[in-house]
């Protein structure tokens, strides 16, 4: 069975993977990303079920959606790669550097060691957002194109929501309101989810957690003693998605991170694409 993921793919360099949260788009890193195709070949993917990518014919489970991830690498000719990811994403970056597929990873607010009261809290309010967009979702257009309206849309995810652009608040309503499979995703990918094997991760980790971040603030540094080498980055006035709070250190961290890879990723190409690659779903 196949299945299409949708990557933006602009910038030159070395390549990095971008991999939006839970509720949001690609499109959440619209503040971010011209910072990082300064230096990177940056593939921005839509996750199964989300923006132009349709959901996946099986169970949306963590590792199912790397499956569809790391195939939409391979069509793209990509072989290691950094990766930034954030929530969701995060938790998917991780299992690509489990797998051996990341040179470097930062991984803001990653999925999967939350309690259970935690899960239940974030399950319970993922479900509670989703009827409120798609509640409000035909006023997300005119509510993006004011600094109040996107602050009301997005203050649950950021520090400093009447920063955003309209983009971002798009790709809110992509994520909770259009998903094709949202409930099934926070169940699976969320709620059900027990990362495994993160001692065989041998490339650099970044942890980074908003201190602003009430959706999940205390479970990023679970992750510490159990990815090797792994190091932590809090920072200030930032939230649960802080691509717009701190673009700039975002961005550095990313570099940074880079940096310390063993191995350089080899560049594939430089230039500008935007499309949907066609790849297989695993089982």
């Amino acid at each position: 069975m196949t299945t299409s993921l949708h990557v933006d793919r602009s910038g030159s360099g070395e390549p990095l993977l971008l991999l939006h949260g839970l509720g949001s788009s690609r499109r959440d890193f619209t503040a971010v990303l011209p910072l990082l195709t300064e230096r990177f070949d940056v593939l921005n993917v839509d996750l199964p079920g989300i923006g132009h990518s349709p959901a996946l014919p099986d169970r949306p489970t963590v590792p199912a959606i790397t499956d569809a991830v790391e195939r939409t690498l391979d069509a793209e000719g990509v072989g290691r790669v950094h990766v930034l990811g954030n929530s969701l994403g995060a938790r998917v970056a991780l299992e690509l550097a489990r797998r051996g597929r990341a040179a470097s990873v930062v991984a803001i607010a990653p999925s999967g060691l939350n309690l259970l009261p935690e899960r239940l809290y974030q399950g319970a309010g993922m479900a509670v957002s989703r009827v409120l967009m798609r509640t409000v979702a035909p006023l997300i257009d005119p509510l993006s194109r004011s600094a109040v309206g996107r602050a009301a849309v997005l203050a649950p995810l950021k520090a400093t929501p009447w920063t955003t652009s309209p983009e971002e608040t798009i790709g809110a309503r992509e994520g909770f309101a259009d998903s094709r499979d949202f409930m099934r995703t926070v169940v699976w990918a969320l709620m059900l989810d027990v990362p495994r094997g993160l001692g065989r991760i041998d490339c650099p980790v970044t942890l980074v957690q908003g201190v602003a971040d009430w959706v999940a603030s205390g479970q990023t540094v679970r992750y510490l003693p159990l990815v090797p080498g792994s190091r932590f980055s809090p920072l200030l006035w930032a939230g649960h998605a802080p691509q717009s709070d701190r673009p700039r250190t975002i961005a550095r961290l990313v570099e940074q991170t880079a940096q310390r890879a063993v191995s350089p990723v080899v560049p594939r190409r430089s230039g500008r694409s935007s499309g949907t690659v066609r790849v297989t779903s695993t089982r």
